[in-house]
């Protein structure tokens, strides 16, 4: 599957996979990537990371997840265990990681919101793409500490929890970057909106606490938004977030 690449800052690289993102961050040979999108993805990641002029045996300072839904976690486990790449996620989401549990869009919720414009033709893309594979990861960590990680970007965790019990955002404070993952989306195919948005109930472990978790987001200094799917997204991120709440009432 192909990835497309765009470079939006200095060291700081969107990747469009087939419908979902993920972000290349890199400092010198070190590289971070947040997300790796879907199983079926790994191509496309692969060559994405060589089109940065990387490989995925750079990939040694970490793979930092948002969430583990399949369709970010994918390539995750395969990093980990080939390259000893550490993958770390928020504490409440290490279990979920390990797929201890599962809080992912059941097949039986898609079939009762097959009637919504877009919604089956993304279950067969999904399906054709891993999104009910086993992407366990074996080993996964929580974050060392609070605060800014000692990684290029110098990312900081944001817990936002909603769409997942250990949902985080990554704000790049001096970049004036945030990576939200998929607390807040600029699109999806199963959405007719363009812009900033939530995701489709469906999705979402606990709706009401990922409505407000916009609220967390609104509070952060940053005028790039590059959301889990969807386009990038310019100008404050208190407006996005404003116009993903307004929307979602």
């Amino acid at each position: 599957m192909r990835a497309t690449v765009r470079r939006v800052r200095d060291g700081i690289h969107l990747v469009h996979g087939t419908s979902t993102n993920w972000v290349i961050l890199t400092e010198g040979d070190a590289v971070t990537l947040i997300d790796t999108g879907y199983p079926g993805d790994r191509e496309g990641l692969l060559a994405s990371l060589a089109e940065v002029g990387s490989s995925p045996e750079a990939v040694t300072a970490a793979v930092l997840i948002t969430h583990a839904h399949n369709d970010h976690l994918g390539s995750a486990e395969y990093l980990r265990a080939t390259y000893g790449t550490p993958v770390y996620t928020h504490r409440a989401e290490v279990p979920h990681a390990r797929r201890d549990f599962l809080h992912q869009v059941t097949v039986g919720e898609v079939l009762r919101n097959g009637w919504r414009p877009g919604v089956l033709p993304w279950a067969a893309h999904a399906l054709r793409a891993g999104g009910t594979a086993n992407t366990a990861v074996a080993a996964p960590e929580p974050f060392p500490g609070p605060g800014p990680l000692d990684l290029p970007g110098r990312p900081v965790p944001v817990h936002t929890p909603g769409h997942t019990d250990g949902h985080c955002a990554f704000h790049l404070p001096d970049s004036g970057v945030l990576v939200s993952g998929d607390a807040l989306v600029s699109g999806h195919p199963t959405s007719r909106i363009e812009g900033p948005q939530m995701l489709t109930d469906m999705f979402h472990h606990e709706r009401a606490a990922a409505v407000a978790s916009l609220d967390v987001l609104a509070e952060l200094d940053a005028d790039l938004l590059l959301p889990g799917h969807g386009p990038l997204h310019e100008g404050p991120v208190r407006d996005a977030a404003g116009l993903a709440r307004e929307r979602a009432s």
